[in-house]
C-alpha cells in the first residue's frame, strides 16, 4: 500500500505582526522587515528523510514555505512495523534585519487522511528557539471512518508569546508527529495520515508576531 500512495506535504509559514503599546492605545501593527532571509540548517527525521524537504521564501518577505515531498504515517495492510510513527525535526536559520524580532503566534496544521472504522491518527508538534525551552506538545486526533482533509490550529495568547532575544542568532526548531493505529480496523485494509491532500493544496502555516527590539 505505501509504494502506492505518492505523497507530497507542504508547510507555508506566513507572518502577522503586532506590536505592544500601552493598555490606553490600541495596538500598532508592525510588518515583517524586508530583508528576512531562512535556509535549513539541520533536517531529521522518518517524515523527512534527506533530500524530501526544502523551504522557499516568498517575494514580498512576508513568509516562507517548507516543503515535504515523503511524510506519512501508516497502518494495516501492508504497511511495516514502523511505518505507523512517522517524525520530522527541522531547525531553521532565521535572519531578520538588525531592530527586529520575532514570535509564533498561532500555528494552522492541514493535511489528509483515510482512516478505516476503528483506527486513528495523531498529529502532535511543538517549536522553540536554540537554547530555550521547548513549547509544550499540541496533539489533536481523528478517529475513523475518515477520508478527508484535516484542519487543525493552536493559538497563542499575547501575553504567553516567547520572542527570540533581540540581537542574538539562534535557530528555529519544529518537531512535527504523525501516529496512525489500527486499533480495531479491519488489519488487511491500510488507514494512514499525512500532511497533505489528495491534490497537493493543503498546507501547514505557521503565524509569526513580529515587534521592534528596544534602541
Amino acid at each position: 500500500m505505501r509504494k502506492g500512495i505518492a505523497v507530497s506535504a507542504a508547510a507555508a509559514i506566513a507572518v502577522s505582526a503586532f506590536a505592544s503599546a500601552p493598555a490606553s492605545a490600541a495596538p500598532r501593527r508592525v510588518h515583517g522587515p524586508n530583508g528576512v532571509t531562512i535556509e535549513i540548517a539541520t533536517v531529521n527525521g522518518s517524515g523527512c528523510p534527506t533530500g524530501t524537504a526544502a523551504v522557499a521564501v516568498s517575494e514580498d518577505k512576508e513568509a516562507f514555505t517548507v516543503t515535504y515531498s515523503d511524510y506519512l504515517a501508516q497502518a494495516g495492510g501492508s504497511s511495516g512495523p514502523t511505518d505507523f510513527r512517522k517524525n520530522c525535526q527541522i531547525s531553521m536559520k532565521v535572519h531578520v534585519p538588525q531592530g527586529f524580532t520575532y514570535a509564533i503566534s498561532s500555528t494552522d496544521y492541514r493535511g489528509f487522511a483515510s482512516l478505516e472504522p476503528g483506527a486513528s491518527a495523531v498529529e502532535k508538534a511543538s517549536y522553540y528557539f536554540q537554547g530555550m525551552s521547548q513549547t509544550s506538545a499540541i496533539s489533536h486526533t481523528l478517529k475513523g471512518q475518515y477520508a478527508d482533509n484535516w484542519q487543525f490550529s493552536d493559538r497563542t495568547d499575547v501575553s504567553e508569546l516567547v520572542f527570540k532575544p533581540c540581537g542574538e542568532d539562534r535557530n528555529f526548531n519544529i518537531n512535527t508527529e504523525l501516529r496512525v493505529y489500527k486499533g480495531t480496523s479491519d488489519a488487511a485494509k491500510t488507514s494512514f495520515m499525512a500532511f497533505d491532500s489528495t491534490d497537493g493544496s493543503v498546507r501547514t502555516t505557521y503565524h509569526f508576531a513580529w515587534k521592534k527590539c528596544p534602541g
